[in-house]
């Protein structure tokens, strides 16, 4: 049974720093797009940044360059994405997914599990 784990929500000032944690379970870690997604209620999904576990690429949205890092601890089968420089727009619940493929499409690919989310929350 595949599972996805986040950690690490919570609610910052804006500027502040936040760490999300996607621990995973019951598939194949080792080559495939891991991604990092974000949605609030009445709003589109934004795909926020991706990696590919098997080499190391990384895809960002653009609203979050520079800012976020995707990053993975292939021992404990962890996707991280470190949120610097938070602005109240970022936001949302975030949410964890993988496919079972590589990022062929970068933050389009077809991701096949889903975490159950975890809340940030940026004040002015």
């Amino acid at each position: 049974q595949v599972q996805l784990v986040e950690s690490g929500g919570g609610s910052v000032q804006a500027g502040g720093s936040l760490r999300l944690s996607c621990a995973t379970s019951g598939y194949r870690y080792s080559s495939v797009c891991v991604g990092w997604f974000r949605q609030a209620p009445g709003k589109e999904r934004e795909g926020v940044a991706a990696i590919y576990t098997g080499g190391g690429n990384t895809y960002y949205a653009d609203s979050v360059k520079g800012r976020f890092t995707i990053s993975q601890d292939n021992a404990k089968d962890t996707v991280y994405l470190q949120m610097n420089s938070l602005k109240p727009e970022d936001t949302d619940m975030y949410y964890c997914a993988a496919a079972r493929s590589v990022c062929r499409y970068g933050l389009g690919t077809l991701f096949d599990y889903w975490g159950q989310g975890t809340q940030v929350t940026v004040s002015s």
